[in-house]
This record gives C-alpha cells, structure tokens and sequence, in this order.
C-alpha cells in the first residue's frame, strides 16, 4: 500500500520536472534539502490529516480495535514493541496513525510511528506520512522521540521489520526477534518503559504465495529485501465485487492489544548482560500478553508464539 502511493508521488514529481512547472519541482527540491532531518527529529504531525474522514471507514472496514490492559502514566517515556509486521501493518496505522482510540485510552501521550528511513526520500509521500504522524526509525528519530524530559512520548516499532512480513501467512505465529535487541538498547540508553504490543488478526489480512525458507522464492526475496531496504510479499486478497482475487484485504477484524509497560532503569551505557536479561523478559512479557488473549480472538489453545 505505501509501495503504491509512494509511486504516485514520485511519478507526480517526474511530471512535473518534464511540464512546464520544472520549477516547482526545483523549489521542491531546495525545501527537501532543508527539511530533510525533520523526520529525524519528530516530523510534522497534522491533526487535520489525522482525522480524515477516510480513516475512519478504513478502520471500520476490517474494524480495527485497540485493546487497552494496563494504564500508562503520562509521565513516563514508553517504547511499544509491536507484533507482528503482516502486510499492511493495519493496526499500528489505524491505532496509532489515526483516529482518537489512543488519545482517549492513553491520555497525555503522544505516539510516533517509526518506518524504514527510506520512505522519506520520496517526494511529496515524506510529506503526508509525517503529517499522519510517522518518524525515521534510525537511532537518531528513537532517541529524539524518547529524549523528552517530561515524558509523554510513545516511540512505536515494529520489530519483525519488512523480513518479518515474508512469514505473514494466515495463522501463522512466527516472530522474528531473536536477533532484534536494538530496540531493548534504545530502552535502556533513555530509560523508557517497555511496552509489548500484539495485533491479533494482523496475518489474516491476505493470502500470500508459499515461501518457505529455502525455497527459490524464499532466497529470492531475502536478497532481494537485503538490497532495497524492504521485503516484497506476493500476495493477494479479494476485489472490489468478488471474494476470490485481489488486492483489497479481507474483511477480518484486528484487535490490537496494548500490553503492561515493563518499567527500565536507566543506563547510557548497558553491558551486553544488561541487554540480554532485559530482552529476554520482554519475550517472557511478550509471550505471556499472547497467551492470556489469545482465546478472545479465536486462536487455538495449542498454538503458541514461535521467537526466531
């Protein structure tokens, strides 16, 4: 989906170098080159855009539910860990991005959604995603967001990043985490609170073609994803006025669970120790947040959270 509007955009700004308003795109290019840290440094969020009225019939349409289990106090900086990565990403965008189900759950904090760097070289498309409240997810943009000395600041991370979204198959439970401690390093660098974050029905949002790891397809997309900075899933969903094929995403709910925050001390320097106890609880924290609602939301009692 940011594939597609990314594309637009671009082509809007190829289009106007080729027409007769070049210089539009000139004057384009000198604001890029003087705003170009600004998604390093909290963006440019626009309530307007954030309350479009599109969102919420595209929140509707699945629906999309935020689960609230534990308060978090405003005077506190939180990273939410959020699992899993999918196709869509449809419930830390409709959670997170727009509408007042955050606002009104968690009052006095502010949510930034961290994405791939990349998405901010495009033009025109750098503008509307910060205006929906989305951040560079360096080191730089986290710990700017976490940095805020009142508190009230919720950096969100999908951890799985793009790699994940390759497992994204129906049913499937497999998290790629194992090897993701950055995020647990940022914690502790700013003291910020740990907050798993699990979306249920995330995977079930489309069908995509097997590729299990060592296929040719598998390989093909790992190099593939190593190269460009983000995975390329081939998947497919329903129509417009049939259910068979598509690329619209099938009506299934999401209900995106808010974990307790898993307080962290401080430490501009963590040890090696330090990171792995931590990240280890977090996967303990994690797990137990998954088993505990899992039956709410239809998963069997048998199936549990894969960590690779």
């Amino acid at each position: 989906f940011l594939s597609l509007v990314a594309e637009f955009c671009c082509g809007f700004f190829v289009i106007l170098i080729l027409s007769n308003f070049w210089f539009l795109a000139v004057l384009y290019l000198l604001w890029l080159y003087l705003d170009w840290e600004t998604p390093c440094t909290g963006g440019r969020r626009s309530q307007w855009v954030r309350s479009w009225t599109v969102w919420k019939y595209f929140r509707e349409y699945f629906p999309i539910h935020l689960v609230k289990t534990s308060d978090l106090n405003p005077n506190h900086n939180y990273l939410l860990g959020f699992h899993p990565h999918g196709v869509l990403v449809a419930g830390a965008f409709g959670n997170f991005c727009t509408g007042p189900s955050f606002k009104n759950l968690f009052p006095g904090l502010t949510p930034y959604l961290h994405i791939m760097p990349i998405w901010f070289g495009c033009p025109f498309f750098r503008e509307y995603i910060m205006s929906a409240g989305m951040v560079s997810a360096s080191k730089e943009s986290v710990s700017y967001v976490l940095n805020n000395e009142g508190g009230g600041h919720a950096s969100v991370i999908v951890i799985g990043g793009a790699e994940e979204s390759l497992n994204a198959h129906p049913g499937s439970l497999t998290l790629n985490i194992l090897k993701r401690k950055g995020f647990i390093k940022m914690a502790l660098k700013h003291g910020a609170h740990l907050v798993p974050v699990f979306s249920f029905g995330e995977n079930e949002l489309f069908k995509q073609v097997a590729n299990p790891k060592g296929s040719w397809l598998r390989n093909v997309q790992e190099k593939l994803q190593k190269i460009m900075g983000f995975a390329l899933p081939l998947f497919h969903a329903r129509g417009v006025f049939q259910y068979s094929f598509g690329l619209i995403p099938y009506r299934q709910p999401i209900h995106t669970v808010v974990g307790s925050p898993i307080p962290v001390k401080r430490s501009l320097n963590p040890t090696t120790e330090e990171i792995e106890q931590l990240h280890a609880l977090y996967l303990q924290k994690l797990k137990k947040l998954f088993e505990e609602h899992k039956r709410n939301y239809g998963i069997p009692e048998h199936k549990s959270l894969i960590f690779e």
